[in-house]
């Protein structure tokens, strides 16, 4: 059974929760009830499961809940006045949502059983379409997870289409009395509270109640389509969607394309050597094999093999570097359950594995999912725990017994195994018999903030990455948006760069939640994930640059594709003369852009009715506009452009965007028509970009 995150103590305020006995699985706890944006008091990091988890999960799974009385549920309470809605145009009431079942989901966004249940509420979403309505409560267990630019980051990452509150006071969370990360709530389309349900498991725990909930009263449902204005509908699409990881290695550099399904790899200088992924979400084998998320990164020491901890199948993977082809070696595909259990490689599932080291013959996996450090044996594939018991907390001390708090990036130094653990905001590490703290805190999973100091007295927010060099790890301080570095001998803990959440190259540089960090010769290499960028740090001078990723928009998918994420715009009819023309395209970019001087733009025109000649298609750099084309209007039909336009920031060319625009113009032949076609289009950003 997963570790919790207590609450332990909360006060219950207007509402008792549980009219129905859904059964808690795994969950995020707080120890006591957080005030504020701040830790709880007396939290003490202590853990709670079940006496049975076995028993537990199948009763998770009955097939249909034992409900009260309609009439006797008590009426869920109103939203509080002044919270922030995102992924909404408007704040949503309780009133307005009658008709309407209803799933109230409290979380945080770094707590890893949270993210869990992200696939379960999409599901159930699909499940029940306009029956349901989710509406998201981010109460917010670190400082920084309670600021609504970040959580904006966060929709768009895990690509949320359901309403989210940014819950920073815990108004709700009170007016509730939830007491983990996650809990969820039902609701039923009379507004009566049907039950809750803290933790995993929540497919189905929640498919039956739902389905019995929304067939009490067919005649109250509401089926008409509550539509909403997504953050997603007005982000602009990034070379790199929130990158993950990073990893250096002799005249190359791969980078966890986390949104993007893909690994990218690049020289040093940032040419674009190869994409491995089809870029669409998967789980497939193969050249043309598919990722999900992937995160950490390894190389085996002749360079031949790419290690990938792809993160959202649950399972470790390899390339041939040379093919591109894709193996699975660890993990079925599905999250396993607890307790957790090791076993050959290709039949034991496992849990959201986030960073992997390479060691000789065996790969030391950071396994977020189940709180642990494993081992996969190269040879025999076997994958097994090497340190923690699975239990959620800051417990140090022998591996058996030893407790971990979402270990999300492994360094190996010497045969010693160092680790970020992200939700104790510490530097621990495992020698193999012990675990030990190296910096931040060893007392409970409240203590964080941004203090350099030596070992417990350093204090550190999430951090995600680690990385070694000449005796100092490196620390990618993921809700610091900073660099830290920390003496392996003495636990010394130092800012090496950044200060606030930002983006801006030179000695006073700014991060955005880096999540991934390498060195190589004197540079650190930092996946910047919330800045869709790699960050390069000098380490002998401090200054800090973006890199600039050169070919990446050869590997972008074609029109027509599932990978295809750009958008296919029809314009108005054109009458044009038969014969030679021209078309004459304008792009028009948003203020305070230009085009990207470095990186190529693609445009491509084709139709039924028109002969393109061989030259006028192509790449070219730094294009200006208008630009003319060179076609032959043989009959009408759709005129069709695929253009793939790279632009950046003026002041921040390293900054750069990615245009990729399907334009059909409908061509009406006429003797009397114009030898000019005119095409225009323009690139938009969402305000507040």
């Amino acid at each position: 059974m997963a570790a919790v995150c207590h609450s332990g103590g909360v006060n219950r305020s207007i509402l008792v929760l549980a009219t129905v006995s859904f059964v808690a699985l795994a969950a995020c706890t707080s120890a006591n009830t957080p005030q504020g944006n701040g830790p709880p008091p007396e939290s003490d990091g202590t853990t709670t499961q079940p006496d049975d988890p076995t028993a537990a999960a199948s009763e998770a799974t009955e097939p249909a809940p034992q409900l009260r009385d309609a009439e006797s549920r008590p009426t869920a309470p109103e939203f509080p006045d002044g919270l922030t809605w995102l992924n909404t145009d408007r704040p949503l009431t309780m009133e307005e949502l009658r008709g309407k079942v209803v799933v109230l989901d409290f979380w945080t966004y770094g707590c890893i059983n949270c993210i869990h249940i992200i696939p379960d509420l999409k599901a159930l979403e699909e499940d029940f379409g306009d029956t349901l309505v989710v509406i998201g409560v981010h109460s917010a267990k670190f400082e920084n997870e309670g600021n609504t630019d970040n959580i904006r980051e966060i929709i768009l990452r895990y690509e949320l289409e359901h309403p989210v509150i940014n819950d920073a006071d815990f108004a709700v969370w009170q007016t509730w009395g939830a007491q983990a990360w996650p809990t969820l709530v039902l609701i039923d389309p009379r507004g009566g509270v049907v039950g809750s349900h803290a933790g995993e498991g929540v497919y189905e725990v929640f498919r039956p109640a739902i389905a019995a909930v929304a067939a009490e009263s067919p005649e109250k449902l509401d089926l008409e389509p509550l539509e909403f204005t997504k953050e997603l509908e007005s982000s602009p699409e990034t070379l790199l969607r929130y990158p993950g990881k990073v990893l250096a290695a002799p005249d190359r550099l791969f980078v966890s394309d986390t949104n993007h399904h893909r690994i990218v790899m690049s020289n040093l200088t940032g040419e674009v050597l190869d994409v491995f992924g089809s870029g669409q979400p998967g789980f497939v084998d193969g050249i043309d094999g598919s990722f999900a998320g992937p995160q950490g990164l390894a190389v085996s020491d002749d360079g031949s093999t790419l290690y990938v901890a792809d993160t959202l199948n649950h399972a470790i993977r390899s390339v041939d570097i040379a093919t591109g082809s894709i193996v699975t070696i660890a993990g079925t595909g599905d999250q396993g359950f607890y307790p957790p259990k090791g076993g050959p490689g290709r039949t034991t599932a496992l849990y959201s594995p986030w960073d992997v080291a390479f060691d000789e013959d065996r790969l030391v996996i950071a396994m977020a999912g189940s709180h642990q450090i494993w081992s996969l044996d190269l040879e025999t594939l076997v994958a097994e725990p090497y340190a923690g018991s699975g239990g959620e907390s800051v417990r140090n001390g022998p591996v058996e017994q030893a407790e971990l708090a979402q270990p999300s990036g492994v360094e190996i130094v010497e045969g010693t195994t160092y680790f970020a653990d992200s939700e104790s905001s510490s530097i621990r590490f495992t020698d193999g018999d012990t675990v030990g703290l190296l910096a931040g805190t060893d007392q409970n999973l409240f203590d964080f903030g941004s203090v350099d100091g030596v070992g417990a007295d350093a204090r550190f927010q999430h951090p995600l990455g680690v990385t070694a060099a000449s005796g100092v790890l490196y620390v990618a301080d993921t809700y610091n948006s900073r660099i830290r570095a920390v003496d392996i001998v003495t636990g010394a803990a130092s800012t090496v760069a950044g200060s606030v959440g930002g983006w801006r190259d030179g000695p006073d540089a700014l991060f955005n939640e880096p999540g991934g960090i390498d060195e190589l010769d004197g540079v650190l290499y930092v996946a910047d994930t919330n800045n869709h960028s790699v960050r390069r740090v000098n380490l002998a001078t401090g200054e800090v640059d973006t890199m600039v990723f050169f070919g990446l928009e050869r590997f972008a998918a074609r029109p027509g594709s599932e990978s295809y994420r750009g958008a296919i715009v029809t314009l108005a009819e054109v009458t044009v003369a038969p014969g030679p023309a021209e078309v004459e395209l304008s792009v028009d970019l948003p203020p305070g852009y230009k085009i990207n001087p470095d990186a190529p733009s693609r445009f491509e025109w084709s139709g039924e009715g028109v002969t393109v000649p061989a030259t006028t298609n192509g790449s070219v750099i730094n294009p200006s506009f208008p630009r003319v084309f060179d076609i032959e209007v043989n009959m009408g039909g759709d005129l069709i452009g695929d253009l793939s336009v790279v632009y950046c920031d003026i002041e921040a060319e390293a900054v750069c965007l990615f245009e990729q625009v399907r334009v059909i113009v409908p061509l009406i032949v006429s003797p009397t028509g114009d030898p000019v076609i005119a095409v225009r289009h323009t690139i938009a950003l969402p305000e507040g970009f």
